[in-house]
């Protein structure tokens, strides 16, 4: 007999809000996503671009060696006077000083070097020109680093003007560490520019397109949209549009690949361009996703340098010339220009970003031209504002204000928090209108890639399926991590040269996306047991000042405890701290001030603090209980802009709150921390700035949300069980179901929560699938511990 008494029933009847385009994917050229990555080139520094300002230890043959052979010499330098193009003006110079077996030069490749599969070919292309011996050949080869030839080819450089030489070659070995070596014979300088390698086999066969197996990870997926090409990328840089370092500029990254600029990428590496917007379009078509582009809005946030009103239209005409290139007729200049590259129909461009998590008062006041311009020219096209990288706070609602006020489509909202946040905060969009903007929830991640940051996602999901009234759009960040050029973790997919891996987030959000559903159902729990409220306590613990790279004064500090009125001073303690990277040796100055131990639960911390010397500003830890769980309210964090308050949980932050303020060197300041419960206020000279909540998680039973598929009739119905133990429910559908439903089942778990997937171990986590029948309109389901469920439900069909 069934004795199971908690249970979920679905009403089919009863639809709520359009899931619309709800789960989608966030390209961002971090960690070598594209170079390296993505994009198939698998050539490093092709066109002798790389440059210090790119990162310090750059140079123009950055990946390149001298190839000196049977007794040959060679002097390889690199020259601008006569350049292929302008816009990349340098190029390689192979003067044949002794001819020997051959001299040349070889590329390293990325990673552990160019990875060849054997019987695959590979498609190569060079601009070359020589001054001499034009009938003696130059021979391409792909050779192990022992010197074993994988493939051979040769052209022959019969000109003295640029010329472009194409071949393929195909590999007689598999080896995940050769490389491209290029040699010749004769006399004279042989100079060369765009060395190219791609696999032949790119993803849909496209010359010089994406790598195949990454891309069919992503298209697996099912995503509804693809944001790109940024995040801090598309602002950070000079608003000179012709500097080396410029702002992203999309114009910058059409036509032939060999007149596309060279580009810093603000993640420390050169950026080809070679996944322009026109392959970043052309990929969104590939994979069934809509595109989603973010423009710069004329203000880099990470120099504080704003684009003048009077000469921002500029800008603004960027915006709208990229509308017209996705989906204008081949009658209009944009619209010729996207069918001159190969493809006449529109993109069906849907939205546009301006701004990515921007701060600050000079972008807010620059917003507005573009979304009056974009919505005057196409109405119909989305609009998305920025609200910030932080959920809360000031800036935050500095967005939010920008977004009610000019009504904007959607709100960017930005943040990576503790899982513990995420399950703390599942209930962050119950309260938001309908009516109002919607969120794009365009970065968003726990940090790691256990399994019990996937759990802690997927529970936070079904809450952001459930308020889908208020969430339009929602992406992972980041998408891609190159395991050898790593600039952040945590990631969804990570890959090297040959290999490639999801983690148990990217199954999470593949689980998602491909259960989509179009439309809520009104689903409904009962006998359930209570959600499990963490047990309340107050912030309590040790507190201590210190600075951030920054030597810094504390004086006049008291503690005062507001239930008994009992008052604490500090003295006898050294003022003076110092955190910045070289003290002077032998230096006594301490880096932190400890003030011991409150135990109160109501309390206010004051004191007064200046810098003396340094970059940044002031950090008060309190509620320590060690390095790895404690929080702190920083002054002048992340470029000297920031006020904010912080948790640790377990050594990883969330931001609760943030504001902008920067701290001056020998400025006295009078600093205020109030902490009332769970409950945390912070004062600068007598301002408040900073108010905020320490949420505990509340567990619940079972986290869960039911969605319709319109061109199916499936129901779907996602669960997470977060607890430690299982959980019992029987499945009602509340509707005439006639011969009963067909189920299937798709699951992970059976997982430690520590557990990862890996490069040895690529399959530890994934989902299990399973189906079933029944002649009931409903059935029991044990929900197993720690577990994402997603359930696909059908009226059986009569045979």
């Amino acid at each position: 007999m069934d004795t199971t008494t908690a249970a979920l029933t679905i009403h089919p009847r009863r639809r709520g809000a359009e899931l619309g385009d709800m789960f989608g994917i966030f390209f961002e050229d971090i960690n070598h996503a594209a170079d390296g990555g993505l994009y198939a080139e698998l050539v490093q520094n092709r066109s002798f671009e790389f440059d210090p300002i790119d990162h310090r230890e750059y140079h123009a043959l950055t990946a390149w060696e001298t190839v000196e052979r049977g007794g040959g010499k060679a002097a390889v330098t690199i020259e601008t006077s006569h350049p292929l193009n302008e816009r990349n003006p340098h190029y390689a110079v192979i003067e044949i000083l002794a001819e020997g077996a051959g001299v040349g030069i070889l590329n390293q490749g990325f990673n552990s070097g160019i990875s060849l599969t054997k019987g695959e070919s590979y498609l190569f292309s060079v601009y070359a020109r020589r001054d001499n011996s034009f009938n003696e050949p130059l021979v391409l080869t792909l050779e192990s680093h022992e010197g074993v030839v994988h493939a051979e080819a040769s052209i022959t450089v019969d000109s003295a003007e640029w010329r472009k030489y194409e071949v393929r070659l195909t590999a007689q070995d598999t080896d995940v560490s050769s490389r491209l070596v290029l040699v010749t014979t004769g006399s004279g300088k042989l100079y060369l520019d765009m060395v190219s390698l791609f696999p032949e086999a790119t993803f849909r066969g496209r010359p010089g397109g994406m790598r195949k197996d990454i891309s069919e990870w992503l298209a697996a997926l099912k995503p509804k949209f693809m944001r790109f090409p940024g995040g801090c990328l598309i602002h950070d840089g000079s608003l000179n549009p012709d500097a080396r370092d410029s702002l992203y500029h999309w114009k910058n990254t059409l036509g032939d690949v060999a007149q596309r600029p060279s580009r810093r990428n603000n993640w420390s590496y050169n950026q080809t361009l070679g996944l322009g917007y026109y392959e970043y379009f052309q990929f969104c078509e590939d994979i069934g996703a809509k595109p989603l582009p973010v423009l710069p809005g004329g203000y880099n946030p990470h120099r504080n340098q704003a684009v003048p009103l009077d000469e921002l239209e500029p800008w603004i005409q960027d915006a709208l010339d990229l509308i017209e290139f996705a989906n204008g007729d081949s009658s209009t200049p944009w619209g010729s220009k996207r069918a001159e590259l190969g493809h006449p129909e529109p993109f069906g461009l849907e939205y546009v970003g301006i701004g990515n998590e921007e701060v600050g008062e000079p972008f807010f006041e620059r917003y507005p031209y573009f979304h009056r311009a974009i919505k005057e020219r196409y109405p119909d096209i989305k609009v998305i504002n920025s609200s910030g990288p932080f959920a809360a706070g000031s800036e935050y609602d500095r967005g939010w204000n920008s977004a009610k006020g000019h009504g904007s489509d959607l709100v960017d909202e930005h943040y990576y928090q503790s899982p513990e946040w995420f399950l703390a905060n599942y209930h962050r969009y119950d309260n938001f209108k309908a009516d109002e903007p919607k969120v794009f929830l365009g970065e968003f991640a726990s940090w790691g890639n256990s399994y019990y940051n996937a759990l802690a996602e997927a529970a936070y999901m079904t809450g952001l399926e459930r308020n889908a009234h208020a969430v339009g759009l929602v992406c992972y960040a980041p998408m891609l991590c190159n395991a050898d050029y790593v600039n952040w973790k945590p990631d969804m997919i990570w890959f090297n040269n040959h290999q490639v891996y999801g983690t148990p987030n990217y199954y999470v959000q593949k689980l998602f996306m491909n259960h989509h559903g179009d439309q809520l159902l009104a689903v409904e729990g009962s006998g359930f047991s209570a959600p499990q409220a963490a047990a309340a306590s107050a912030i309590i613990g040790p507190i201590v000042l210190t600075a951030s790279n920054t030597a810094a004064e504390f004086y006049d500090i008291e503690l005062l405890n507001r239930v008994t009125g009992e008052k604490r001073t500090f003295s006898g303690l050294s003022p003076e701290v110092n955190t910045m990277k070289d003290l002077p040796e032998g230096s006594n100055i301490p880096r932190v001030l400890e003030l011991g131990e409150t135990g109160w639960e109501h309390y206010t911390l004051s004191l007064k603090a200046r810098r003396t010397a340094g970059p940044k500003g002031f950090i008060i830890e309190f509620g320590r209980k060690d390095d790895h769980n404690r929080l702190f309210w920083e002054l002048g964090g992340w470029l000297n802009q920031d006020t904010m308050v912080c948790a640790v949980v377990d050594g990883r932050n969330s931001v609760l709150t943030q504001s902008m303020f920067s701290v001056e060197t020998d400025v006295e300041y009078s600093l205020v921390l109030e902490v009332s419960g769970r409950e945390i206020r912070t004062y600068i000279d007598g301002e408040l700035v900073n108010e905020t909540e320490d949420k505990l998680p509340t567990i619940e039973p079972l986290y869960y949300t039911a969605s319709m598929e319109l061109s199916s009739g499936d129901i779907i119905l996602k669960a997470v069980n977060v607890q430690a133990e299982a959980v019992t429910a029987h499945i009602n559908i509340d509707d005439n179901i006639q011969g009963g439903m067909n189920v299937d089942v798709f699951e992970l778990s059976g997982h430690n929560l520590e557990d990862e997937n890996s490069f040895e171990h690529p399959e530890q986590i994934v989902p299990q699938e399973r189906s079933f029948s029944t002649e009931e309109s409903g059935f029991a389901y044990t929900f197993p511990k720690q577990s994402v469920t997603v359930f696909r439900i059908r009226q059986r069909v009569s045979q």
